[in-house]
């Protein structure tokens, strides 16, 4: 049945399914309302029995003879990754990159409902970012026992990341985008996190150039 989960599936299969997400979100977009998982995989530059393996992980999607139905393939990858949802989300870190997050993220495109905008800096308390007024710190507990968020967003500089993650948890935040340079998997061992280094992103494409 389709968006059954089979258990131990393996994380490399998951940080596919985005991936797949998007790619049949772009051809419904183009008209395409049915597809090979060879059409698929030559457009996305896999392979087919990869993208077979990989769906099958979640039950029967496509018919053979027939292919894929792109609208219903993408609302049950939806379904299993959780964008039908609408966790509540805080942004902890207004500085460039958290303000351009907060603006220029569709977060309920992605399952998630940004609630509120948090930072350190004083002067920056009471102003605007994404329509939410940046509040202080101090004002991060009562918010989340009224609000009970599902997971933070970590802009902050890697000093303050453990310290954060202790408050946030101890709130009952329990799943983080960390973008702080700081691994919370490491120290963290009962949270759901997803660590987030650009620098490692861009030494891969620096590495890519040099041996290209």
């Amino acid at each position: 049945m389709p968006g059954k989960l089979k258990k131990s599936v393996s994380m490399s299969v998951i940080r596919r399914l985005p991936r797949y997400y998007r790619f049949t979100g772009e051809l419904i977009e183009q008209g395409i309302v049915r597809i090979s998982s060879g059409e698929l995989a030559k457009r996305m530059a896999v392979t087919a029995s990869q993208i077979r393996q990989d769906l099958n992980c979640f039950g029967g999607f496509g018919q053979q003879g027939y292919g894929y139905n792109l609208v219903e393939l993408r609302e049950e990858i939806g379904k299993i990754l959780g964008v039908d949802q609408s966790y509540k989300t805080v942004l902890i870190g207004a500085g460039n990159l958290g303000a351009a997050i907060a603006a220029g993220m569709n977060f309920k495109k992605y399952g998630c409902e940004l609630i509120g905008v948090f930072d350190s800096d004083p002067n920056k308390h009471g102003k605007k970012v994404a329509g939410f007024k940046i509040q202080g710190l101090e004002a991060l507990g009562e918010f989340c026992k009224r609000e009970a968020p599902d997971m933070a967003v970590l802009c902050t500089p890697k000093s303050a990341v453990h310290e954060l993650a202790d408050a946030l948890i101890s709130y009952g935040v329990k799943a983080f985008w960390n973008f702080g340079h700081y691994d919370l998997s490491l120290t963290h061992k009962d949270i759901l996190v997803e660590n987030v280094h650009l620098g490692d992103s861009i030494m891969t494409l620096t590495y890519e150039i040099r041996n290209n």
